[in-house]
């Protein structure tokens, strides 16, 4: 039997919430290349396996003792069997029927070698959140960019590329961005398309916002060890992305609940960035076991239809 020409890559733990909805929107993906799906789970306990297996999708597993980000992709790149490696986060949905399609096509086309498609939030995500999806994911592509920046939430690179790269595992996160600056460097190429597009939906509590943007940071610190963050700057940039936040917000519909919103969430994301900034670049296992084992919070599930509506 002739291998898949794509392999999906979906890293998980307890993502049941919306893998049932990801899954059915890969399922309705209208494209001319074969695919497979690769699950890579870190110790699922709530019904992600169960939902995964329904759909056919390979399962492979991974130590809580051995998780992170860049290992976990690692494995699965290894036992993955097509030439597009794409991958996707368990808890996003794709926008519409085309979304595999147009990820592929610039590496299809050999215009890339590594490409991520646009993000965009749900009717629960915040709205802080909402305005650094709109910075980092424009409306317009690029292909290929200039810069390195690149996300795997909703991404797609060459096997090949992979093979003579692969993932950093002992990053705290941005392995990506990790991976593209190393690519750039040798001349390589990286690409954003924007109608790539998936929902990328967080439900996180204050606590686990902070951890996340602690964790990117410490990441960036490796990758970027040029960049510091001083108290003052940190002050500036809250500032700044505070009442940025409140102008574009609609005027008629702002009242105290949604200001105190987007203080917090600034708050916590650049306190969270600031501590990560300073920490040393050896994390202790506890504060490891922190970063990618967040206890997880509980809300009403979003369908793909309200997403939509």
């Amino acid at each position: 039997m002739k291998d898949p020409e794509i392999s999906i890559i979906i890293r998980t733990l307890n993502e049941a919430r919306y893998l049932g909805d990801l899954l059915r929107g890969i399922k309705e993906q209208r494209t001319h290349l074969s695919h497979e799906i690769v699950l890579i789970d870190s110790g699922s306990t709530d019904e992600t396996l169960s939902i995964a297996g329904h759909f056919g999708c390979r399962i492979l597993h991974i130590n809580r003792e051995r998780f992170s980000f860049g290992r976990s992709l690692n494995r699965a790149c290894e036992a993955s069997l097509g030439k597009y490696l794409v991958f996707v986060s368990g808890h996003c949905i794709p926008y519409d029927e085309n979304w595999l399609q147009n990820l592929v096509e610039p590496l299809e086309t050999g215009t890339v070698e590594y490409c991520y498609g646009r993000q965009v939030g749900g009717p629960q995500t915040y709205w802080s959140e909402s305005q650094i999806f709109l910075k980092y994911f424009p409306e317009l592509s690029q292909v290929p960019q200039k810069g390195f920046y690149c996300n795997n939430a909703n991404s797609c690179l060459l096997t090949k590329t992979w093979r003579h790269y692969k993932f950093d595992e002992e990053l705290t996160g941005l392995e990506d961005m990790h991976l593209a600056k190393r690519l750039l460097a040798d001349q390589g190429t990286v690409g954003y398309a924007a109608n790539a597009c998936v929902y990328h939906l967080h439900h996180e509590n204050w606590k686990q916002i902070q951890r996340r943007f602690e964790r990117e940071a410490v990441a960036l610190q490796w990758i970027s060890p040029e960049i510091f963050l001083r108290l003052r700057d940190v002050i500036r940039y809250f500032s700044r992305a505070v009442a940025g936040d409140i102008m574009k917000y609609p005027q008629k519909t702002i009242n105290p609940l949604n200001f105190y919103k987007i203080v917090r969430y600034r708050f916590h994301q650049y306190l969270g960035s600031y501590y990560g900034n300073h920490l040393n670049r050896r994390v202790s296992s506890e504060l490891r076991d922190t970063y990618f084992y967040p206890s997880t919070s509980k809300g009403t599930p979003l369908t793909s239809k309200s997403l939509k509506s």
